[in-house]
């Protein structure tokens, strides 16, 4: 079995030439030798090490693969000064301040037994043991594969690895899936871009966090299987590759992994201070006039609002990325009056060209579409009624500069602020087809990473010091570095929709990527079941839904209550009106009062959006993240931190009033609403009314609340200074003109606020960057039984 390997490895020397290729061409920052690259009987162990707490094997029988440079999305550079190779009776070890790897050393195997002839592996046996600096055992490495296979006329292998498995550690990440469970311990996640998911659109980011202190990160963009935790081992299988490559991060606290995350795939920017606020959009705004009245609706109304959103079908054929004068007659105009209004405007450009459209025949003859096998270029999906346009091949970085200058000069050039690449996954299934760099089934994941791309290092380019953002709707190992918001995609509008984005979100920011959200009320048009319950929201005056839909106004309220509280807060969907007084005369007045919940709390999200600039780790947090001690924590998928001070549990059932909520352990617990105190490590029926989700403060907090602006263009003062005690907090205020790059090399202002439990006092560590004195803003909260 071992000659058919290596006879198809000779076969394919020049596939693999051009995979080595690929792969140093994406990872600019890592190309250094391995500290070791050591034989176990024709398996070749590389280990690099990138930093004390972060490890990278490699396992392969080609020496040459074993020692190539990590893949698509790794941007961090080697850094193993500090570590140290030694061998003895137990292998080859490698030790570091934090950790220790030891490739155990393997004997010469001896003659099979009967049974061994046929059910052998066809690879020399690898075991990796990590442990920790003191020689607690971490995770081991078990077990490799690399099955022969063809996959779209290329030879190459199923590749895999398997690591040891404890029956309490339990997985969380690999990106987006809606099944509605946040824990992977016992499950399959099938790890690869695909819409039409049953339950929801699902993403792959393979970053696979534990709670035991370490996280996984496998460095494959095709097609992935990971198995976590099941049968006693977590497993992941790959279906294109011809080496293993997996890096290991661990630390003290989940923290600790986002900050190696971060060291591997690039620093998450902080966005524009408009994607704090209200992104208002819909699918779609058929004319120039049509979003003009939105956005004075709710400037005639008081309601703050910070981005216009125009969605697709403004153009006059995909592909043509134009704007349609017919409906849009004025776009520089209309976007000058928005500037103006304090608002700025984000419009979608998407990766298709039509056959008819102006730029598709010089992009198939120079070959920057997505083709087949004979260079036909592949025009639309063989699936679903979705039958128009080819895909622009975003691995060739040629054709991504061309991409970027028609949107600079066709579109941006008429005012508009911000772009949403819409089907990023891609939408057009590249198994089967080839990119530039190789087979569809070879890169199926990467995708998202370089289009976005495209449009991040053109903006950099050309408007340097212009903070951009990019609303992206799937991502890759690293896409958090390009400055993308994600969402959910098109969900459906309903109450169980609703219910799984709540784990979804957990799920995705745990791959560490913060910026998460969902279309408020769901993408797809309201058409939900009849309402088990009396609606709590009456629909009169509604005019978003059929009137069929009466529980719907209902839904919208729960929705924007629970969006309220994510990193960013955008109304969207299929619906004849999207704007928060298109709802009915009863869910207005409660939407108006969430949503400027949201703008007070700009200053606190803003400050947590600046320290995931700064550490990496996501600000919507999975309890597991920060009540490691707590085994309750480690399963909850229904509510969450958002920083370290709001714990909020969304209503997301239709007709109910009160939800069961767990306090974590180890703290005790404010309610939002009556400044109630409760002891942590219970669970608690908390009211719910309709115009409020259960929200507690942890005791020990420090909670900086803004006063009301019309947008995020007009400086926001503090109103106040909320403590909540219980145990001495420290919180650093951040702030800056939320527009520039410029707190990526001078920063702007920040002052670290410390409350001492002792004496009942708040202090700052310098002048608030608002200007204001602290004394008359502190509000020091008395509990309440």
């Amino acid at each position: 079995m071992r000659t058919s390997i290596a006879g198809t490895l000779a076969a394919r020397s020049r596939s693999a030439g051009l995979l080595a290729a690929a792969l140093f061409l994406h990872a600019p920052g890592a190309a250094a030798d391995p500290l070791a690259a050591v034989d176990r009987n024709g398996s070749i162990v590389a280990v690099e090490g990138y930093g004390p707490n972060i490890v990278r094997i490699t396992v392969a029988v080609d020496r040459a693969l074993a020692s190539t440079a990590p893949g698509p999305g790794i941007t961090g550079k080697t850094d193993d000064a500090d570590w140290k190779h030694a061998t003895d009776a137990s292998g080859d070890v490698f030790r570091s301040a934090a950790l220790s790897v030891t490739v155990a050393a393997q004997p010469w195997p001896k003659a099979p037994t009967q049974m061994e002839r046929y059910f052998a592996p066809a690879l020399p046996p690898v075991s990796v043991a990590i442990a920790g600096a003191d020689g607690r055992a971490i995770t081991r490495l078990t077990g490799w594969e690399m099955s022969p296979q063809t996959v779209n006329g290329e030879q190459t292998f199923r590749v895999g690895a398997s690591f040891a498995d404890t029956a309490d550690t339990h997985y969380y990440g690999l990106g987006q899936n809606q099944e509605g469970v946040l824990d992977l311990r016992g499950r399959t996640i099938d790890c690869r871009h695909y819409y039409d998911a049953p339950a929801g659109e699902q993403v792959c980011v393979p970053f696979l966090v534990t709670n035991k202190g370490y996280a996984i990160l496998w460095d494959n963009p095709a097609a992935t299987t990971v198995s976590a935790g099941l049968h006693n081992a977590t497993r992941f299988q790959s279906q294109v590759g011809e080496r293993v490559s997996f890096f290991v991060i661990t630390g003290p606290t989940t923290d600790d992994l986002y900050a190696g995350y971060r060291r591997l795939t690039g620093t998450t920017p902080l966005p524009p201070k408009a994607a704090f606020g209200l992104i208002q959009s819909k699918a779609r705004y058929g004319s120039q006039a049509e979003l003009m009245s939105v956005a004075q609706g709710y400037r005639t109304r008081g309601y703050p609002l910070d981005a216009m959103v125009l969605d697709w079908f403004y153009w006059t054929r995909m592909g043509q990325i134009d704007i349609d004068r017919t409906y849009f007659p004025d776009p520089k105009g209309m976007n000058d009056q928005l500037h103006a209004m304090g608002l700025h405007s984000i419009i979608s450009v998407w990766p298709r060209f039509e056959r008819e459209s102006r730029y598709f025949d010089m992009l198939a003859a120079k070959g920057w579409l997505l083709h087949d096998k004979d260079g036909k270029v592949v025009d639309g999906l063989a699936v679903r009624a979705d039958r128009a346009g080819a895909l622009l091949d975003s691995t060739n970085p040629q054709a991504r500069t061309w991409f970027w200058q028609r949107i600079r000069d066709n579109i941006l050039s008429q005012g508009f602020d911000y772009t949403w690449l819409d089907e990023t996954e891609p939408d057009l299934v590249p198994d089967g087809a080839f990119y530039s760099i190789g087979s569809g089934d070879r890169y199926h994941n990467l995708f998202p990473l370089l289009h976005t791309s495209s449009v991040a290092e053109g903006s950099a380019a050309d408007r340097p010091n212009f903070r951009n953002m990019i609303l992206c709707r799937a991502a890759y190992t690293g896409t958090q570095a390009n400055g993308c918001l994600f969402w959910s995609s098109d969900v459906q509008a309903t109450w169980e929709a609703l219910r799984r984005q709540v784990p979804t979100g957990l799920g995705f920011t745990a791959s560490g990527l913060a910026y998460w959200g969902s279309d408020t009320g769901g993408w797809q048009t309201p058409a939900g079941p009849p309402a088990p319950r009396p609606v709590l929201v009456d629909p009169a005056g509604a005019t978003a839904m059929a009137p069929d839909s009466r529980d719907y106004p209902e839904l919208f309220v729960r929705w924007f209550e629970y969006n309220a509280l994510t990193p960013t807060l955008r109304i969207h969907g299929q619906r004849p009106g999207t704007a928060i007084w298109e709802y009915g005369k009863a869910a207005e007045p409660i939407l108006a009062q969430w949503l400027r919940l949201r703008y007070a709390l700009i200053p606190y999200l803003y400050a947590l959006g600046h320290e995931t600039y700064d550490t990496g780790a996501p600000f919507m947090r999975a309890l597991f993240m920060d009540f490691p001690a707590d085994p309750q924590a480690a399963t909850i998928g229904d509510e969450y931190m958002l920083g370290q001070a709001l714990l909020v549990a969304p209503v997301t059932d239709q007709g109910v009033t009160s939800r069961r909520v767990y306090l974590p352990a180890g703290s005790d617990w404010y309610d939002w609403w009556s400044n109630a105190k409760l002891t942590g490590g219970q669970w608690i029926d908390a009211a719910a009314p309709i115009d409020r989700i259960p929200v507690f403060v942890r005791a020990g907090s420090i909670v900086p609340i803004g006063v009301q602006v019309p947008s995020t263009a007009t400086r926001q003062m503090l109103e106040k200074v909320r403590v909540y005690p219980g145990r001495d907090a420290r919180f650093t205020l951040y702030d800056d003109d939320g527009t520039s790059n410029d707190y990526r090399a001078r920063g702007g202002k920040s002052a670290v606020l410390h409350w001492d439990e002792a004496g009942q006092r708040l202090t700052a560590s310098g002048a608030l960057p608002t200007g204001q004195a602290l004394g008359g803003l502190v509000e020091i909260v008395t509990a309440r039984k």
